[in-house]
């Protein structure tokens, strides 16, 4: 596939969101390449843009009836015209459409910025009918795209493609992913509360610490602090595919396509940490944002 959209006939969905995804990760290897690292805005803004106008034209060509939610696009109007090619899809149209893509083009600018750092991604999931059905996670700078297929979930790497699945944190021991720039004050008061060693890790993007947890480097990811669809849709597919347990911090299904794209919490972990975690945030929930 060609970055202009490409001649590729990928007509299954998880093939393609890992297609795109890791499409649009080369773009933003190439753009770190070109530009440098003298001057951040310019790197941020310069990856931003390419990787979303590569995955607006890409998805508009190859699943043209579909509607697309992209952190970068703006939305378009219904009935002015042909939607552009960098807009999203007008509210009314997107929150009646059955096939969604919610697309991320680059989480975590701020380490995409910074010479050297690996935790950054690439977000691409469809959000189909009610339920996320497929998604991928490109981390470019790791050389590996998280990705769900029919049986569950994969990782693509230069060696080849291993099955995804969630591991079980070891006994006693909890490694929590959390911002390298402002772990949150609920997440430090939810590890004085576990009757485990908790241990906080600070990883870069959401999409870098949901496959931190997939790929066994931490045992969960919990997050209060304000995200939006985009954040966490890409990554929570695949979560889920590779048999780990993802939701609201409240312990509700997190739901996408919602006309406000606010989703501001989340928590990804093995299952069998999950009733521990979610009982904990209960505890501390004086602590948590309103």
């Amino acid at each position: 596939m060609t970055e202009s959209g490409g001649v590729s006939a990928v007509t299954d969905d998880h093939a393609l969101a890992a297609e795109l995804a890791g499409t649009a990760g080369r773009i933003l290897q190439g753009v770190r390449e070109e530009i440098g690292f003298a001057d951040s805005r310019l790197l941020k803004d310069t990856g931003d843009l390419r990787a979303h106008e590569y995955l607006m034209a890409a998805l508009a060509e190859r699943r043209p009836d579909d509607a697309i939610l992209s952190e970068e696009g703006r939305a378009s109007v219904a009935g002015k015209g042909a939607t552009p090619p960098t807009a999203n899809t007008a509210d009314e149209v997107r929150l009646q459409a059955d096939r969604v893509w919610i697309v991320d083009p680059l989480d975590g600018t701020r380490e995409f910025s910074e010479e050297g750092r690996r935790d950054w991604a690439v977000h691409v999931a469809l959000w189909e009918k009610g339920r996320l059905t497929a998604g991928a996670v490109a981390l470019p700078a790791q050389g590996k795209t998280l990705v769900t297929d029919p049986a569950g979930a994969t990782v693509v790497n230069v060696t080849g493609v291993e099955p995804l699945r969630v591991s079980e944190p070891a006994a006693g021991r909890l490694r929590i992913a959390v911002s390298r720039t402002r772990p949150p004050a609920f997440v430090q008061r939810l590890a004085e509360t576990l009757d485990a060693k908790v241990e906080l890790v600070p990883i870069g993007s959401a999409g870098a610490k949901i496959s931190a947890v997939l790929l066994g480097e931490v045992d969960a990811y919990v997050h209060a602090g304000g995200q939006y669809e985009w954040d966490s849709a890409a990554p929570v597919a695949v979560a889920l595919a590779a048999g780990a347990h993802a939701s609201r911090i409240d312990g509700s299904e997190a739901v996408y396509n919602q006309k406000d794209p606010r989703l501001p919490d989340i928590l990804v972990c093995h299952p069998v940490s999950a009733s521990t975690l979610l009982t904990g945030i209960r505890d501390v929930s004086d602590a948590l944002p309103e």
